[in-house]
C-alpha cells in the first residue's frame, strides 16, 4: 500500500497514512533505539479504509539502525 496506494486485501484505494513519531511518555509509533524519543525509528502505518487492513513500514535509512540496534547480522 506504501508505493501501490492499493490495498492488497480489498483493491481499495481509499488508503490514509498515519505518520510515525515519538511522543512525551512513551507515546506515538516508533521503535525505541536508545534512552531518549530522539532516539527512535518512527514507523508509518497505511490503513485502508475499505476494510481496516494495515501495513507499517519504516524508512530505509533507519532499517541499518534496528537492525543494529536489535542484533541483526550486517549486510553486504
Amino acid at each position: 500500500m506504501r508505493y501501490s496506494h492499493t490495498c492488497p486485501k480489498c483493491g481499495s484505494r481509499d488508503i490514509i497514512t498515519v505518520p510515525g513519531k515519538a511522543g512525551a511518555y512513551g507515546s506515538g509509533n516508533y521503535i525505541p533505539l536508545g534512552m531518549t524519543i530522539f532516539s527512535t525509528a518512527p514507523v508509518y502505518r497505511y490503513v485502508c479504509c475499505g476494510c481496516g487492513y494495515t501495513e507499517e513500514w519504516i524508512d530505509r535509512e533507519d532499517i541499518r539502525k534496528v537492525k543494529a540496534h536489535y542484533g541483526g547480522e550486517s549486510e553486504s
